[in-house]
């Protein structure tokens, strides 16, 4: 196609993706996997059938940009469904919890490079591709499955946060080692602390700052709300971008800040449509990425492998983290069957080893691995509380957690319930 049919073409893609949605809610089914799937299947990879060529070329780059103000918007609105306060309240567990769940996804991410003979630097560059979730994806299943007000979502949401910490001081490290050879500790110590500083800064000035956003946003002007807002939340994630702080986290700290304003009811309503169509082209751009022809043979097998750790890793590091910030078992194996897909950021770890001239089966394996995990990530989730009963009968969470409970605190004699 000539790029004066840019605009048919990304038309034709909101079609598409209107057409799956439709099939997928007909099927009852989550509509994440369908759009990735769509993309896959006209992406600049896919086959041409016959002399008809429905791939999406012209328009990728475009549609791209559109998908990463998707993930923008999905963030965000997540964060807008919180509050500062509440967010740093549950500091201490959430530090914790991050922690829990990074050591064990990434040990576990280091233990399969490992056993699949992979070089230092590639093994490295796997552990990061393993480790890290999908911020979007899991914005868009908390949000899709109305489980923005759950006792858990907090934890999800401090562990995505936690993760972008790690992953600006992980990137900085791997850069160094896979690009120069060479990595300076005070460099990656430096980043490590102006990312953390940044965020700490934002959520506590932003907070301080709450009774003078509430005047300056009372516009009466839905236009001119609407203008501000979005200057505010685009402003944002992209200096949070250039200090190396994910731009999608800086989203959800814009939003996590408005949510303390009286006008966040506003906001919301104002950002659904957007986050709900721009969100939709994120997983469509997602799969315009990924080349089938590379999802055979040895890529397909090491992915499966992947997958199985993560599965396992996921939930022991979610019920560990839950228990940690006293939550019940069911709650805590929804932040472990929540936060499994992966996404956005498996991709660029990926990228970065494509970067250093590292082995070339890295890429075709995020991509496979990346797949599996955002279509089970939503099926999962989905299906929580089949999966958690399934497994209680098995190792009696439910039991176990019933008898602590007694010990902590004993009934009170005379209580006859």
């Amino acid at each position: 196609m000539m790029h004066h049919y840019l605009v048919l073409e990304v038309g034709l893609a909101i079609a598409l993706i209107a057409i799956v949605g439709l099939i997928a809610t007909r099927l009852r089914f989550s509509v994440i996997p369908f759009y990735i799937l769509i993309g896959m299947a006209v992406g600049p990879h896919a086959f041409k059938i016959w002399y008809l060529d429905f791939r999406f070329i012209e328009s990728t780059a475009l549609i791209e940009f559109m998908g990463r103000i998707g993930v923008l918007f999905l963030l965000f609105y997540l964060g807008l469904e919180f509050s500062v306060g509440r967010l740093m309240k549950a500091g201490k567990s959430i530090a914790t919890g991050g922690t829990i769940y990074i050591v064990i996804n990434f040990s576990l991410g280091l233990i399969l490079g490992w056993a699949l003979r992979f070089p230092l630097e590639e093994i490295l560059v796997i552990a990061g591709i393993t480790t890290i979730s999908s911020s979007a994806i899991v914005a868009k299943v908390l949000v899709d499955l109305k489980r923005t007000a759950n006792p858990e979502t907090e934890m999800i949401l401090g562990i995505i946060m936690f993760e972008d910490v790690f992953l600006a001081v992980y990137i900085s490290i791997l850069s160094g080692l896979v690009l120069s050879g060479s990595s300076s500790l005070g460099g990656v110590l430096l980043s490590a602390l102006i990312a953390l500083g940044y965020m700490l800064a934002l959520l506590i000035v932003g907070r301080k700052l709450v009774p003078w956003l509430n005047r300056v946003l009372n516009i009466r002007s839905s236009e001119l709300f609407a203008i501000v807002i979005f200057a505010v939340l685009f402003l944002i994630a992209g200096f949070s971008e250039t200090i190396h702080v994910a731009e999608a986290i800086g989203a959800l700290l814009v939003g996590l800040v408005l949510a303390e304003t009286e006008h966040v009811k506003r906001i919301e309503k104002l950002v659904i449509p957007f986050r709900d169509f721009f969100g939709a082209i994120f997983f469509f751009s997602f799969g315009l990425t990924i080349d089938p022809m590379t999802l055979g043979g040895e890529a397909l097998w090491y992915s499966i492998a992947a997958v199985i750790i993560t599965l396992f890793g996921n939930f022991l590091a979610g019920m560990l983290a839950g228990r940690t910030a006293g939550l019940s078992p069911r709650a805590s194996s929804n932040i472990g069957l929540t936060i499994v897909s992966r996404g956005e950021f498996s991709i660029i770890m990926a990228n970065l080893g494509k970067a250093g001239g590292l082995l070339a089966i890295l890429q075709p394996f995020a991509a496979m691995y990346v797949l599996m995990l955002a279509i089970l990530g939503p099926i999962l989730t989905k299906e929580s509380k089949t999966i958690y009963n399934l497994l209680d009968k098995v190792f009696g969470f439910e039991k176990r957690y019933q008898a602590r409970k007694a010990k902590e605190k004993p009934v009170p004699v005379g209580d006859s319930d």
